[in-house]
């Protein structure tokens, strides 16, 4: 922290300027002023989150897949398997976490300050838009087991003509996402 009389530097915590003695008042946050969307060139606003379903599983898919691999590969040498054999078929093991992680990976939700953008897929990839204006509605669904590991689901009920609702599947901390979301949207409606 800097003092604003001899411009000073003092640490974090002090109340007074080490050199000339002036009171130091806690820094006031300041916003910076943004131009309009329109003139910053991105037609889909800011960036305000973006996030993918959680990797918990994954990770302990990856743990069991390693566990399962020593398994297979003591198992197979018992038997009398060469080792050459033996190694690749236990590390196939973890190509069924990898499945599940490359699928988890190509599902982004992102908020933008006017929209949500659901993105899913790697070859055919399907972008979905949602104007924060027609949000009808947010609740978070989440079981017993998923509020034990502290992730859920963001269910958004738009004005669309179908009825449409879209689910932020397994995200970690959903009511956060949840409160920032309802935030933009009262800050869109004043």
């Amino acid at each position: 922290m800097f003092c604003i009389k001899c411009g000073t530097e003092n640490s974090d915590e002090a109340q007074f300027c080490r050199k000339c003695g002036n009171s130091i008042d806690p820094e006031v946050e300041t916003k910076v002023a943004g131009r309009p969307v329109e003139q910053t060139g991105d037609p889909d606003g800011i960036l305000v989150f973006s996030i993918g379903p959680t990797l918990k599983f994954i990770k302990i898919g990856y743990v069991l897949a390693a566990i399962g691999a020593l398994l297979v590969v003591a198992l197979l040498s018992v038997f009398g398997v060469t080792v050459l054999i033996a190694i690749p078929l236990g590390l196939m093991m973890f190509l069924i976490p990898a499945f599940y992680h490359v699928k988890a990976k190509l599902v982004r939700y992102s908020l933008r300050d006017t929209q949500i953008e659901v993105d899913e897929g790697l070859i055919s990839r399907t972008t979905r838009n949602i104007p924060l204006r027609r949000i009808q509605d947010v609740t978070v669904t989440t079981s017993v087991l998923q509020r034990i590991l502290g992730f859920g689901d963001l269910v958004i009920d738009n004005a669309s003509e179908d009825g449409g609702k879209v689910a932020l599947k397994n995200i970690d901390s959903p009511q956060e996402y949840a409160d920032v979301l309802l935030k933009h949207m009262r800050r869109l409606d004043s």
